[in-house]
């Protein structure tokens, strides 16, 4: 199929036509593919930036950070009297800094730090820290759920961890699920939960799971863990949107470890008392980094943080379905599809549509504030894209009409006026025909019988053609809209479609000239040209002109009895003047021409005469004045 058979059959598509089309695409999107979702969740997260600033930090929960400076001064002997090496440190350190912790009777310890593997070098390092740790019943660790591998039997895993087996599981199955098994000696200390990053399609992670099924067991979260032993409550959901916070306290972990080892404590001696306490890294070379709304570079640690927090706050975000937007969505096409089937413009559609955008973002920016997340983006991009469409057919319909139109006014205006009216979009066949005050011309030819009887066929056609070229470019030049050709006659009329205050003026200055280029001609007849001379009638008046015809066939014309007289006028030409105007033509023409007087003609179709004028041009006005004077002293004598 050609690309313009193509455009043909997309044109024949009505607007409601590509509403069905994208509604129901929309649907099978929003009900079931969810292609766009995407979108829903990068605008979210726009809001997101902008409403985090406004949300205060916790002072409930607390980071105690592993950053840059803690790693180097941990292993510095001028800051650290007793340095203890390079990442990873003795874990004996992390016992050390529990004890220091757990003085100040914090709500829970929770450790963002892998104990996965024993270290068989330093093993009494390790009994340190499980001492310190099974000491105390409020110390949370991470495991890991991966996606592959045998796993640990799920049966063995001790109670402490929280893992339960559903109603139809199996006791024997194994689950490829990292545990702290540097704990293995005090199973009842290793108390826990999943820490597996959750990310949404984009790759992002805006939520954060509350626990884990698989192989009919579930696994909680490390939050979720710390909620229930808390008393606080969960939701009935699988997972949470992420509430962020505008900051986090970070302490660095040397800070702490160092006033540890000092007999006399220079820090605040409650500075932890009835908080929860996370501990884990923000240092970019430790690479727990994250991509979340707010950062590419998000660190692990305040994801747990804020999952925490949110818990403690009970203050997470609701998510409203994307399938709840749908019938605004589809109520917006509609309204679109509506405008445009009505023929409005698509500025003032346009206009409309970024009004509701806007409320729209304020609904949703609202709700957000709210802690409710709108899925309102994709209804937004959506509207726009069947805007454009919509958009992009009414204008190839309009160039259609235009490109008619230019066609057809071709053959009346002057190719320039034609130009002007296009540029101001006056150019529309679907305008109905208006009364309008004009001028109407009729020219026609004298002699033509005769000249047609000596002249061949081929050289009557050229002839004429050369003739209404001449004539044709007059009537252009001085701004006349071309009618029609009626065998050898013209009809020609001004003040349309082109307003034209001077209409008369310009009408008679073209049939003036008319009449001096039908001289000019002549003399190309040589001894023919005797026989050739034209008449000119005009009248002005009310007619009304518009496309007037068929669907299939219209005509740019003048219609009304001021045409009709114009033609009759014509017919009193001969044997009188080569030009005639009515009296009405000359009134509306004012002073700038002169006139003779031809006196009171009777026409057909009309019981009263019309007075016609002969019109002069300006240099045979005086000359005329003279002749008339003389013939009067003659008469007077």
């Amino acid at each position: 199929m050609r690309p313009q058979q193509l455009l043909a059959r997309l044109q024949a598509f009505s607007y409601w036509h590509w509403f069905a089309v994208i509604a129901l695409l929309v649907g099978v999107d929003y009900l079931a593919v969810d292609v766009s979702r995407e979108i829903d969740q990068r605008g979210a997260d726009v809001l997101v930036r902008w409403h985090t600033p406004s949300v205060p930090p916790s002072t409930d929960v607390v980071v105690v950070d592993i950053d840059q400076r803690s790693l180097e001064d941990m292993n510095d002997p001028k800051v650290n009297p007793s340095p203890v090496g390079n990442w990873i440190w003795p874990r004996s350190v992390h016992g050390e800094l529990v004890e220091y912790l757990a003085r100040q009777k914090p709500k829970a310890i929770v450790f963002d730090i892998s104990f996965s593997e024993p270290d068989v070098y330093r093993q009494e390092h390790d009994q340190a820290f499980i001492d310190a740790v099974a000491s105390q019943s409020n110390i949370y660790f991470p495991a890991t759920l991966k996606d592959d591998g045998l796993g640990a039997p799920m049966a063995k895993v001790p109670p402490a961890m929280g893992f339960t087996m559903l109603p139809g599981g199996d006791a024997s199955a194994h689950v490829p699920v990292e545990l702290p098994l540097v704990l293995g000696t005090a199973p009842q200390a290793m108390r826990g939960g999943l820490v597996n990053f959750a990310e949404d399609s984009d790759r992002v992670g805006r939520h954060y799971y509350l626990y884990r099924d698989r192989a009919g067991w579930r696994m909680p979260s490390l939050p979720a863990r710390v909620a229930k032993d808390l008393g606080w409550a969960l939701p009935d959901q699988d997972r949470i949107h992420l509430n962020w916070r505008s900051d986090w306290q970070h302490i660095p972990y040397v800070d702490l470890y160092l006033d540890a080892q000092r007999e006399k404590p220079t820090r605040p001696q409650n500075e932890f008392t009835g908080k929860v306490v996370v501990i884990g890294s923000a240092a970019t070379i430790l690479q727990d980094l994250r991509v979340t709304p707010l950062s590419s570079l998000y660190p692990g640690v305040d994801i747990l943080a804020t999952a925490i927090d949110n818990l403690r706050a009970q203050d997470w975000m609701r998510d409203i379905p994307r399938p709840y937007v749908l019938p605004f969505l589809l109520l917006l096409l509609a309204g679109i599809a509506s405008g445009f089937e009505r023929g409005q413009s698509a500025t003032q559609i346009g206009s409309r549509m970024l009004v509701v955008n806007l409320a729209m973002l304020l609904v949703a920016w609202l709700a957000l504030r709210g802690r409710v997340v709108l899925p309102v983006y994709a209804a937004i991009v959506c509207g726009w894209v069947y805007y454009l469409l919509c958009a992009l057919k009414a204008y190839l319909r309009e160039r259609q009409q235009r490109e008619r139109a230019v066609g057809m006014f071709q053959r009346f205006l002057d190719p320039r006026v034609v130009r002007e009216l296009v540029a101001s979009g006056e150019v529309d066949t679907g305008t109905n025909a208006q009364s309008r005050e004009v001028t109407v011309l009729f020219s026609d030819i004298r002699g033509f019988t005769t000249l047609s009887e000596t002249r061949s066929p081929e050289a009557i056609v050229s002839l004429l053609n050369r003739y209404f070229s001449i004539q044709v470019e007059i009537i252009f030049r001085h701004g006349g809209t071309l009618d029609k050709f009626i065998g050898d006659a013209i009809m020609a009329f001004w003040g349309a479609p082109v307003a034209d205050a001077a209409h008369a003026q310009h009408a008679i200055a073209a049939a003036i000239e008319m009449s001096e280029a039908l001289v000019r001609f002549k003399r190309e007849l040589t001894d023919l040209g005797h026989d050739f001379d034209i008449g000119i009638g005009l009248n002005s008046g009310q007619a009304v002109v518009g496309f007037i015809g068929s669907n299939d066939r219209l005509d740019y014309t003048a219609i009304g009895d001021t045409v009709n007289l114009a033609s009759r006028i014509e017919g009193q030409t001969k044997g009188v003047a080569r030009v005639l105007v009515a009296e009405s033509t000359q009134m509306a023409a004012g002073d700038v021409f002169a006139y003779r007087d031809c006196g009171v003609h009777h026409v057909k179709g009309r019981e009263q005469g019309v007075r016609l004028f002969e019109p002069l041009p300006k240099e045979q006005a005086g000359a005329n004045s003279a002749t008339q004077a003389e013939a009067g002293g003659h008469e007077a004598a």
